[in-house]
């Protein structure tokens, strides 16, 4: 523990624990592809796990509070010493906070065994112990301007502590949920209105086309204003009108943010276009849960739910994690056919689960066909993307 952060980072040995994305991506992965592998046979109770959550809170929790801060955390290891100028974290500290990741995994698995306060102050300590390792880079670094991500970390951390609290003391967490998508919908739209923007110049720019995407300024700064109070609204009250009229307006506004990016133009570069889908079901999903509070008999509360959960976090995932592991495993920065099929899988896992919550008498088999399709997206990220996460290929990171 008094061993300087140099020191710490001075990794010699395997290259997984050279930057937070690798052991962090892989096991998102495989998390994604086992979860999932669970979910149909549990919720129909064919199956039991020792777990003190129902079979929805557990697949919620684990979608969002296992898989999504997974994706959080290798996200940003990665992305804040580029911001900071600082090594990377890496070695032995990195080891302990990915152990503490899967540590969280198994102990809400098995807190019906441990007990659900034991198996919360590990899953918990994970996204705190993350937040403190964050923090102390971003600190370190003076990078003020980016200390919001640490703290939308916390609050991640008190969305996931309230999620354990209300399902021991109520028997469902239905309000952290809410919250805690809330939380990783807005970190979308913070993080991917910057980067979205950026990679779309950067490619147009190499391509020598004169239209430019229009730079992240005052407007954008009004939309997520608006989308950070609808969200709110959402996880308090989602059922109310007022909500519902929040919620369409941010949305109306997030599309009209994605359409000054010029998504279209790049077509026929995938890795690009897929950061606009990912975009464009995070807007979308303001929308239909904006026309459930409207028109509650027309549009499902799910229809929403879905639309952020696999659409915009599954989409947007698979395309920061795909193309950041290229472009750190020295590989060219282009969508593969395998890579392809990714984008398309969730893409497609997306359109049947939210066609399932309009059409409830076919859930069995809308069911199995989402969790089938997006299991195939991410066992063929495993296969394609695991070796170069878990190695060190091409140049340097």
């Amino acid at each position: 523990m008094k061993r300087t952060a140099e020191t710490a980072r001075g990794w010699k040995g395997a290259a997984i624990w050279s930057r937070g994305f690798r052991p962090f991506f892989l096991l998102a992965g495989v998390w994604a592809v086992v979860a999932l592998a669970l979910w149909p046979a549990l919720f129909l109770g064919q199956i039991e796990i020792p777990t003190t959550f129902s079979a929805v809170d557990w697949h919620v929790h684990e979608m969002i509070f296992g898989y999504g801060s997974a994706v959080v955390a290798g996200f940003l290891l990665t992305a804040i010493p580029n911001w900071t100028g600082r090594l990377p974290v890496a070695g032995m500290p990195l080891c302990l906070l990915t152990s503490l990741w899967a540590a969280g995994r198994i102990a809400v698995f098995a807190s019906a065994v441990i007990g659900w306060v034991p198996a919360a102050i590990v899953d918990v300590g994970f996204l705190l112990a993350f937040a403190v390792v964050a923090g102390r880079e971003v600190i370190a670094g003076r990078n003020w301007r980016n200390a919001k991500t640490v703290a939308i970390v916390i609050m991640l951390a008190t969305a996931n502590a309230a999620f354990h609290l209300e399902a021991a003391m109520g028997g469902g967490a239905v309000t952290a949920t809410r919250a805690g998508l809330a939380i990783i919908v807005f970190l979308i739209l913070l993080i991917g209105g910057r980067v979205v923007p950026s990679f779309t110049h950067n490619w147009l720019a190499k391509r020598g086309v004169a239209a430019r995407p229009v730079p992240f300024g005052r407007p954008d700064v009004v939309v997520m204003a608006l989308s950070g109070l609808a969200l709110s609204l959402w996880v308090i009250a989602p059922d109310q009108g007022w909500t519902g009229a929040g919620l369409l307006v941010a949305g109306a506004t997030n599309l009209w943010r994605l359409y000054r990016w010029r998504g279209w133009i790049t077509y026929s570069d995938r890795l690009v276009l897929v950061l606009h889908v990912g975009f464009l079901f995070a807007a979308l999903g303001f929308l239909f849960a904006g026309g459930h509070a409207v028109q509650p008999d027309l549009v499902p509360s799910a229809a929403g739910v879905h639309v952020w959960a696999v659409g915009a976090i599954g989409t947007m995932t698979l395309a920061m994690m795909t193309r950041a592991t290229l472009g750190h495993a020295g590989h060219e920065l282009a969508a593969a056919n395998a890579t392809q099929f990714i984008y398309g899988a969730v893409i497609a896992a997306t359109a049947i689960r939210v066609t399932m919550a309009f059409l409830p008498a076919c859930t069995v088999m809308f069911m199995y066909a989402a969790a089938s399709i997006w299991i195939a997206a991410f066992a063929v990220f495993l296969i394609a993307y695991g070796p170069l996460l878990a190695r060190s290929v091409g140049k340097a990171d």
